[in-house]
């Protein structure tokens, strides 16, 4: 498949850690970015408003999208980097239930790539339910009608990410 460029991207989980850096080098690429966030006031839209028109908002909370939720029907790309580890014991269920929603939204589209930012997973052997949850929500996002690329991360370790505070609670605490 030849993309072109620029391409229009749907990109979800834009506010998080690797969302806002993508976001900020896919605009700078000359992309259109449709940014799916859950609170449009956590996204720095001043910073990012040089890019105009071809930044373009969307507030939705995947885990129970209202009805009137859309997504644009011109998509080359939808980026799924949404993960809900902190939402409690029940995380799974949720992510499930979000990367379900994720491909209803996205099934009216012309999509032609799924990329999702996953977690290293062997292919035997026993899983974390974090990881677990992880390999679920890529065979969900597999079993879609629009091709998937899975990129599978090990711990992503940059100054404010959840895994660098995590990190530097553990050693100021120790």
């Amino acid at each position: 498949m030849i993309l072109r460029s620029p391409m229009n991207i749907l990109l979800t989980g834009a506010n998080g850690y690797v969302g806002l850096r993508l976001l900020s080098a896919l605009l700078e690429g000359g992309h259109t970015v449709h940014a799916v966030v859950r609170d449009r006031e956590r996204l720095p839209i001043a910073e990012l408003t040089a890019h105009g028109e071809r930044l373009a908002v969307i507030e939705a909370d995947l885990a129970e999208p209202a009805a009137e939720v859309r997504f644009p029907a011109e998509v080359d790309v939808a980026y799924f980097l949404v993960h809900a580890m902190g939402a409690g014991a029940d995380f799974s269920a949720l992510e499930a239930a979000v990367a379900r929603n994720f491909l209803r939204l996205l099934a009216p589209t012309r999509a032609r790539q799924i990329i999702y930012l996953g977690g290293i997973t062997p292919d035997e052997g026993g899983l974390s339910e974090h990881l677990a949850s992880r390999r679920n929500v890529e065979r969900l996002l597999a079993e879609g009608a629009v091709p998937l690329t899975a990129l599978r991360a090990s711990i992503i370790v940059g100054s404010g990410s959840a895994s660098f505070e995590i990190i530097r609670d553990l050693v100021e605490k120790l």
